[in-house]
């Protein structure tokens, strides 16, 4: 909820906007327009590994160790470092016995040798759609195919994937990086894929490696998740009426740098990537008429909120949410965690 609302004759004033606009309410009426995206924020994986650490810290109690950021989110880490949650960067930083959770973006088998060999209790936060890839690779490298992994050098999900068969793996980082390719056999190679890539720029990844190997065979089914391409969509939809589009997200975070490079690539004039709203420049509002604004899929909506009302206060009061996909999609939680508490709700009951 934002500060403001509509007047029944047009207007902002001093109610709250709930994200609901009617038809009456989109039309501009100050000159100045919000073309506010959806689907935006959360996708299920976030939303599932954001819980799994709320949910250890009520069963076990703080401090709860977590493997790396659990979500590319500056304002979701520091909300569970304010609940107890400790982040660290490998297993050797948690205490001999305690609990670990793995964060959304999956990690490669030794991280879970590491951690059985430290004793530790380990949770699996990744993203269902991240471990059906790791499924692929497995698949694929048990059948001796060269898998040419398209992702980014060093982002943790790139890493995790390729670490469950380092032997059959080489990454494609980008349509530049096909020219660096070779592989055993022409005829048994396969494609995968990060699931935050930009879609446009891994198709055209593909056409560019299907050029060199013909018979280069693809994943089952999409590697890029639904959320990442749904958030993309949508941009694409409104980039050209654009003067400006505001991505709330993390830098770290790979989808939500992917919207602005989408933006300008679909017409946008300017594209900015924020965590925060007080982090928005005044100059880059200067004569804009509207503006788009979205966020990463590890973007709570409260951020989105602020960002609704820091803008409202600058006369962009005309918000008109674009909607091109309905997000049901949910993922429950590790069941590791699910038994745990479901034994402690037995005990409770005495």
């Amino acid at each position: 909820m934002i500060t403001g609302g509509w007047r029944s004759g047009g207007g902002w004033w001093g109610g709250t906007y709930d994200g609901r606009v009617t038809e009456a309410q989109a039309t501009p009426q100050t000159g100045k327009r919000v073309l506010l995206a959806k689907p935006r924020g959360y996708c299920a994986g976030v939303d599932r590994a954001v819980q799994t650490v709320e949910e250890a810290l009520k069963l076990y109690g703080a401090p709860i160790y977590v493997r790396k950021q659990i979500v590319h989110n500056k304002h979701v880490v520091q909300t569970l470092e304010a609940q107890g949650a400790i982040f660290v960067e490998e297993n050797e930083e948690v205490p001999e016995g305690a609990t670990v959770i793995f964060s959304a973006h999956g990690v490669a088998p030794e991280v879970y040798e590491q951690a059985r060999v430290r004793s530790l209790k380990a949770i699996d936060a990744t993203c269902p759609l991240v471990t059906k890839v790791h499924h692929e690779a497995r698949r694929f490298a048990a059948e001796d195919y060269d898998i040419l992994l398209i992702g980014h050098e060093g982002h943790e999900e790139v890493i995790g994937t390729a670490g469950e068969a380092p032997a059959h793996i080489q990454l494609v980082d980008g349509p530049e990086d096909v020219e660096n390719v070779t592989v055993r056999d022409p005829n048994k190679v396969v494609w995968l894929s990060q699931t935050t890539l930009s879609v446009d720029e891994t198709l055209e990844t593909v056409a560019r490696l299907k050029k060199r190997l013909p018979l280069l065979q693809s994943p089952p089914s999409d590697d890029i998740c639904y959320a990442t391409s749904n958030r993309q969509h949508v941009v694409k939809e409104i980039a050209a009426e654009c003067d400006v589009v505001l991505v709330v997200g993390s830098r770290n975070s790979s989808n939500s740098v992917r919207l602005v490079e989408v933006a300008l690539d679909a017409g946008a004039r300017a594209g900015y990537l924020v965590d925060f709203a007080h982090e928005i420049d005044d100059a880059w509002l200067a004569g804009a008429t509207t503006v788009g604004l979205t966020s990463g899929a590890s973007v709570p909506e409260e951020l989105v909120q602020q960002v609704l009302a820091h803008l409202a206060e600058r006369g962009f009061t005309d918000v008109e949410e674009i909607t091109t996909a309905d997000e049901r999609l949910t993922f429950s939680l590790p069941q590791e965690l699910k038994r745990d508490m479901k034994a402690a709700a037995a005990a409770a009951r005495g």
